[in-house]
């Protein structure tokens, strides 16, 4: 049926204004279904560098199995991003995606770091195939409540997982488990990710009809102008398997409490996300100037021997990750028509996962080297970033 026809259809129904509840009823039920994936996938993320360690592979091993597996992740959203748009096959594509994340319980099986790599990778490469399909449908219903409050509530209930995944880590951890019992628990919130997806199909068959536009432009340049920005400011941003890294070869924290860390991280981006969406619906693109900024000071806290200064650095890291799940892809939306909007969310996440991919390997061989040459790095990355943003801003 085409879009428009079927929003005019649900505007005159019992439904009504209902289009808004509706949309935000849909954003809900997807934001659950981020919310058991991310129990999954960051309750592993958060003791995989850890659990890499215990192979005695070195710091720079664990920032390219990161990086690549981000990379990777990102990269082949360039081709379901491409795929999106020419078959509309939205659903189809995320449950492939979705079906990928029951690779994490394996990871409770692997004898071998390279096995556990491989795993880690084919996690990220089922992201990478749901990603746009996700976001797109996503962005079709953030039209009916804004944009930043739209990506900002899902973003919200998304990391209420992201701050219990780590929790389950913590608790295998702590109650004498080891980092494989943790692994093999996430098989049940797996299991229900894909459960809830089937829900979301069933009650939004067509998630479109929220966003009826229908016309087709090409990318313009201050989409282009964007990614560049994204790409500057990634390649300074250092991931949490470099941090946790670092916490575990420096004994800065016990094994425990290194998923519990992470759990406050999720946490803040959680309520960052809400605050920052909003903030972005009243002043759009200035408010990313924040990301650059915020990235600066990662390094110089989360890499001190002071935990004062350790836990403010984590608390800004979750804050950095709330912008980027949140105003980073909200600014997609407003950037592009639905026609393109798949292959913008693909082009857009394959820069993203470039230069996390090249920060993560630049953090690992500078963090080898010296931390105060990695404080350098990000230091001189962001100042380049910020170049762009102007530009964009002014634009």
């Amino acid at each position: 049926m085409d879009p428009k026809k079927e929003t005019k259809k649900l505007e005159n129904s019992n439904f009504g204004s209902n289009l808004q509840s509706r949309a935000l009823k849909f954003i809900i039920l997807m934001g659950i279904v981020s919310f058991f994936g991310d129990v999954t996938y960051e309750g592993a993320r958060s003791v995989t560098a850890p659990f890499l360690a215990t192979f005695g592979v070195s710091a720079l091993v664990v920032g390219v199995v990161s990086g690549a597996g981000e990379f990777l992740g990102y990269a082949l959203r360039l081709v379901s991003g491409y795929l999106v748009d020419k078959t509309k096959r939205y659903w189809l594509l995320a449950f492939i995606g979705y079906g990928l994340i029951l690779s994490v319980p394996f990871l409770a099986l692997a004898g071998r770091w390279e096995v556990v790599a491989l795993l880690i990778i084919l996690e990220r490469l089922g992201k990478a195939v749901r990603a746009p399909a996700k976001d797109s449908m996503i962005s079709f219903a953030t039209k009916q409540v804004g944009r930043g409050w739209g990506f900002g509530i899902h973003e919200a209930i998304d990391q209420l997982g992201a701050v219990i995944g780590p929790m389950v880590l913590f608790l295998a951890l702590y109650m004498g488990g080891s980092f494989r019992d943790g692994f093999a628990v996430l098989f049940i919130p797996a299991l229900l990710c894909i459960l809830f997806l089937a829900f979301s199909r069933l009650e939004f068959p067509k998630p479109e009809v929220f966003e009826p536009e229908l016309k087709e432009e090409k990318l313009s340049r201050t989409f282009w102008l964007y990614t560049l920005f994204v790409f500057v400011a990634m390649a300074g941003f250092i991931n949490f398997q470099i941090i946790s890294y670092h916490f575990k070869v420096q004994s800065i924290l016990s094994d425990a409490l290194i998923p519990a860390f992470y759990a406050v991280a999720m946490g803040v981006d959680a309520v960052a996300a809400l605050i920052i969406g909003k903030v972005y619906d009243r002043v759009g693109l200035a408010s990313l100037s924040l990301v650059p900024l915020l990235i600066i000071l990662i390094p110089f806290l989360s890499f001190s021997p002071d935990l004062t200064f350790v836990i403010s650095g984590i608390l800004i890291w979750g804050i950095v990750v709330g912008m980027q799940e949140t105003i980073m892809r909200a600014a997609i939306a407003d950037l592009t028509s639905i026609g393109k909007r798949g292959t913008a969310y693909g082009i857009f996440n394959t820069v993203f996962g470039l230069g996390w991919f090249f920060g993560g390997v630049m953090a690992g061989f500078f963090y080898d080297l010296s931390i105060y040459y990695l404080m350098v790095y990000v230091f001189v990355i962001e100042l380049i970033a910020i170049i762009p943003l102007v530009f964009l801003i002014k634009r």
